[in-house]
């Protein structure tokens, strides 16, 4: 559902990693970036939004917004992650947890990545 409504509002390389066998932390991440801190910060309002109308979700705690250069929104068992493309390179998050099956959305719908 967070990995739609980042899709929807063209956040870049939109991906789901599969926690759950990995981690007690969380179940999975969304993780996905845009190309500004405006954009982040639209990307984020924008998922918000979406979880709060379509299942009545909100976040739990919201980190970096003002910023807007790595956003994170956790909601508990999700942790959505929405960076500035610098600080998801630089971060990595796909290289650091490497053994999660990774799903890419693709117009709004995850399918495996490979």
């Amino acid at each position: 559902m967070a990995g739609t409504a980042a899709a929807q509002r063209k956040a870049r390389k939109v991906v789901i990693l599969d926690l759950r066998a990995l981690s007690a932390v969380s179940d999975y991440f969304v993780v996905c970036s845009g190309n500004t801190p405006v954009q982040v910060r639209a990307i984020a309002d924008h998922i918000m939004d979406y979880m709060r109308q379509e299942a009545d979700l909100r976040p739990l705690r919201v980190e970096g917004y003002n910023e807007g250069r790595w956003v994170l929104l956790d909601y508990g068992d999700v942790i959505v992650h929405v960076f500035h493309e610098e600080e998801r390179d630089y971060y990595g998050l796909e290289r650091l947890w490497g053994d999660a099956e990774v799903l890419e959305v693709d117009a709004g719908e995850p399918v495996p990545y490979n």
